[in-house]
């Protein structure tokens, strides 16, 4: 902790300064709790039984001889679960996926369906019996072909309008001196944190209580209520610990089925989702196709921008991946298209995933950006400094803070970008070819309504209870630091309270706006309570609590373009015999507010990078066409980056703090994985001189691609 003197007054200033986490004791010697470990008395366990048919119906469960079980309770299908109302508005002002509607029908829209929940004294006894459940199915056709040729597909608006247009596109074009038109693609990804999804459910006193992991207590507790009619003051949900969500953590299969169970037999049930399962009921990113078509002036100036998206959704829900949305935000043109469509097919609906949308779409837009600088023979880093814009080019609103430049002025001399040969396939060492890469990123600096309560306690310390959810990016000891700073006292007086509905309601952990909007709320709640204390008046034994709410201060802002900013820089190893590629060295230096604590926030950057290498170079699940379902659901046969993958990567930020958040707080956690791929895929091409469009770059595609020279 560091202090300021001015004047006889002393100015704490925990913010800024690297704190270890306050939970950390807990968590390294398993006194942290998850959802799945919590102990109850007669605690039942369910098992989800999914459907093995892609599309139909369910014509019958045998349910009889699983009843006759060791250990089983009860089976809850469509004939007998408790009827719920799927018909509502949630937190998050969107129709809720009915896919949470469990048990309602008979119809079966995607392999993976919940069509049963055995319950049973133990997990194993439940899983047995799930295992021999048999079902009978009324199969149908079905399809899961994505593709870009799909003659169904339509524009769908999600948190943005679904086709942004400006100016004559193909005019432009036509009178571009250098046009790239490529098509980019990037394939179906999913979540896999290490905690899988787990609640346990139970009725105390006709109030019901749900112990869940998930991203926004507030935001389970409201549906719940709202899906099984309930009012809002008799439903709690508690997530103290959360393995890590990256977006999947929100209202899933395994919550309903726990409060049906628990509805039914009066005793708590848990529902714990396995590594199989979470591939079709906890979401997942899309698969996108992205034209992108840019026309520019010798010199590198953008005269035309078309940004195209294709993802897909399911027949139950739509759900769009808005990749085209970067294109809106980074570089303008005379003449800029932008659209977002979908196509319905027989999956599992997806849903966000850590940088939705700017994630891939960065990959196609930054990836197109680079093939523009070779084709002007102008550097990457000048050509995006000729098309830095002034104001937002869609929206024309001015930027809070767009301090892109000087994040690639940084990045450039600290990667030694100046001594880079921009020809491509000149470097080796050894058996390896050599190349480096760069690319932007962006991701929108939002701040959400929260209400937080502050405690000044007889012992001089100070309690901050907030309906936070702390999923592995260190929220709660920011908010110490926050509340301590506010408070003007030291963080060892501050204690935090996160993860539970009765709190009040607050922002979700998502959109890298959780602890923006938490710390708001904290803020305003040690205004008001010094306020309360320099009156005099003495601290009774259940202390002084003051009560905050944003609401009316975030509808206040002014209406600007908020975003955090970044330049990824990546150096790539290829060898041609082989097809293996190897990131030596990444840097990754970001524009993202205030840093609250440099330690965890370092963690959420290099965290973001490595995912990057992840998508880059690995990720892919595979959906068998004839089966509709995926082929290795499991972490065996779906690959992510691990140590051996993971070189020097290093991350750090200039000074961005944003003027009209009162601790000057952007958000950090989504944007370490824009861009990252790009400029891996960029560095590919340095390298090699082959262009890879499509992720992730195996090494059978670079076999099959080859060296520019061989191409040639």
């Amino acid at each position: 902790m560091t202090t300021a003197t001015t004047g006889t007054t002393t100015a704490r200033s925990s913010v800024g300064t690297a704190h270890t986490r306050v939970e950390g004791r807990d968590k390294v010697t398993g006194a942290a709790r998850y959802a799945g470990e919590i102990p109850f008395a007669e605690l039942a366990h369910g098992w989800l039984v999914l459907s093995t048919v892609t599309r139909g119906r369910v014509r019958a469960v045998e349910a009889a001889p699983v009843l006759e079980m060791p250990g089983v309770l009860t089976v809850l299908h469509h004939e007998n679960a408790p009827r719920v109302d799927s018909d509502y508005v949630s937190l998050l002002g969107v129709k809720p996926d009915p896919s949470a509607a469990l048990f309602q029908h008979d119809r079966v829209p995607h392999r993976g369906w919940p069509v049963a929940l055995v319950v049973a004294e133990t997990s194993e006894q439940a899983r047995e019996a799930a295992e021999a459940l048999v079902v009978h199915y009324e199969q149908e056709p079905h399809d899961v072909a994505f593709s870009a040729a799909r003659p169904d597909a339509y524009p769908v608006d999600g948190h943005m309008p679904a086709v942004t247009e400006k100016g004559d596109l193909e005019s432009a074009l036509s009178a571009s001196t250098v046009v790239v038109d490529a098509e980019y693609t990037t394939p179906e990804e999913h979540h896999n944190p290490m905690e899988p999804h787990a609640a346990t459910a139970h009725w105390d006193g006709g109030r019901l209580e749900v112990v869940d992991s998930n991203q926004g207590t507030t935001w389970v507790a409201g549906d719940l209520a709202k899906l099984f009619s309930l009012d809002p003051a008799s439903v709690r949900v508690r997530s103290e610990h959360v393995g890590g969500g990256f977006g999947s953590k929100g209202v899933r299969a395994h919550q309903v089925a726990a409060v049906m169970a628990a509805t039914v037999l009066q005793r708590p049930v848990r529902v714990v989702m396995t590594r199989h399962q979470m591939f079709s009921l906890a979401g997942y990113r899309s698969p996108t196709t992205q034209r992108v078509r840019l026309g520019a002036d010798a010199d590198g100036r953008l005269r035309a921008l078309d940004h195209s998206c294709l993802n897909l959704t399911s027949t139950v829900h739509e759900f769009v991946e808005p990749a085209a949305g970067p294109a809106r935000v980074m570089y303008d043109a005379d003449a800029h298209h932008t659209a977002n469509r979908v196509v319905r097919l027989d999956v599992p609906t997806p849903t966000w995933m850590r940088a939705p949308g700017e994630a891939p779409g960065s990959f196609a837009l930054e990836a197109a950006l680079d093939e523009l600088s070779e084709k002007c023979g102008i550097d990457p880093i000048e050509l995006r400094a000729r098309n830095e814009p002034e104001r937002a080019p869609v929206s024309g609103l001015p930027f809070s803070s767009r301090n892109l430049l000087a994040c690639f002025r940084e990045g450039a001399r600290r990667f030694g970008w100046a001594d880079r040969d921009p020809r491509p396939g000149l470097r080796r060492d050894g058996r390896w070819l050599l190349g480096t890469g760069t690319a932007a990123a962006s991701f929108p600096s939002g701040a959400g309504p929260s209400t937080a309560a502050l405690t000044a306690e007889p012992d001089g310390t100070f309690t901050v209870r907030i309906a936070a959810s702390d999923i592995g990016t260190g929220a709660r000891t920011a908010l110490t630091l926050v509340a301590a700073d506010a408070l003007d006292v030291t963080p060892d007086r501050v204690r935090v309270r996160i993860g539970d509905s009765d709190f009040g309601p607050a922002m979700i952990a998502g959109g890298s706006m959780g602890t923006r909007s938490w710390a708001w709320a904290v803020t305003i709640a040690a205004g008001e309570l010094r306020e309360r204390l320099a009156l005099g008046a003495g601290i009774p034994p259940e202390g002084i609590t003051v009560r905050s709410d944003t609401a009316e201060a975030i509808r206040a802002l002014a209406t600007k373009e908020r975003h955090s900013f970044g330049a990824q820089f990546a150096e790539v190893a290829v060898d041609m015999t082989t097809g293996e590629v190897r990131v030596r060295r990444m840097l990754g230096i970001f524009a993202a507010g205030r840093v609250v604590n440099p330690l965890t926030a370092r963690s959420q950057f290099v965290g973001g990078m490595t995912w990057g290498i992840s998508m880059a170079l690995h990720e892919e699940a595979v959906r068998d066409p004839a089966s509709g379902g995926h082929v290795g659901a499991d972490l065996a046969g779906y690959h992510v980056a691990t140590h051996a993958d993971v070189p020097l990567i290093e991350a750090d930020w200039i000074d961005d703090p944003d003027p009209d958040d009162p601790v000057g707080i952007k958000g950090i956690g989504e944007i370490g994985i824009v861009g990252a791929a790009a400029a891996i895929a960029n560095a590919v091409w340095h390298a090699a001189g082959v262009r890879h469009r499509s992720l992730p770059i195996r090494p059978d595609r670079v076999l099959s691609a080859g060296t520019g020279a061989t191409r040639a």
